[in-house]
């Protein structure tokens, strides 16, 4: 049976880089590995209420069952205001719960973090590892990858450029081998 893993980004926008940069990252796991972007733009904002009062949202239920499946996960995030943005927050919040039921739990996980400017998402990239952590989600420590002045990175033909293919190619690597 193939391995499943699930790539979370966490730009809603339209043209997003992040997503470029996973959309490239997609393509270098190898071929019995398979992988599926996980639509986080749909979730409502968590709220306890709705499992206390067992009247979880279906996204929710369709979300928790989604990750379930998973055997490892890819996260490719933006930095906004020195984090990683509220929709993937509330991805991770959304298949934590209800307490007892993380979906996430002893899963492996990369992180890509992705920024126009020069540090490349560093503090987002760090501050989702603490979250990962209470998660009991599996971080590959080596290699970080910080994707910083990601537009000079792009390129017409091939999406990315070898050095930033080459980087993304050695996180999925990590990754593959910790499934």
């Amino acid at each position: 049976m193939p391995k499943k893993v699930g790539i979370l980004v966490g730009s809603l926008r339209k043209g997003s880089f992040t997503r470029q940069v996973a959309k490239a990252a997609s393509k270098l796991f190898p071929k019995d590995v398979e992988v599926t972007f996980l639509e986080i733009g749909h979730l409502p904002l968590f709220n306890q209420d709705y499992d206390d009062e067992n009247r979880a949202p279906e996204s929710y239920t369709a979300f928790r069952k989604e990750v379930a499946g998973l055997d490892g996960v890819l996260i490719a995030t933006p930095e906004y205001n020195r984090s990683t943005t509220a929709v993937l927050k509330n991805a991770l919040d959304v298949a934590s719960r209800p307490w007892g039921k993380n979906q996430w739990d002893g899963k492996p996980a990369a992180i890509v973090s992705v920024s126009i400017g020069a540090i490349g998402g560093f503090g987002a990239n760090h501050h989702l590892r603490q979250s990962l952590a209470f998660l009991n989600l599996q971080p590959v420590q080596q290699p970080e990858a910080y994707i910083g002045n990601v537009e000079s990175l792009l390129d017409a033909e091939t999406g990315l450029k070898k050095d930033t293919l080459a980087l993304l190619q050695a996180v999925v690597d990590a990754l593959v081998k910790k499934l």
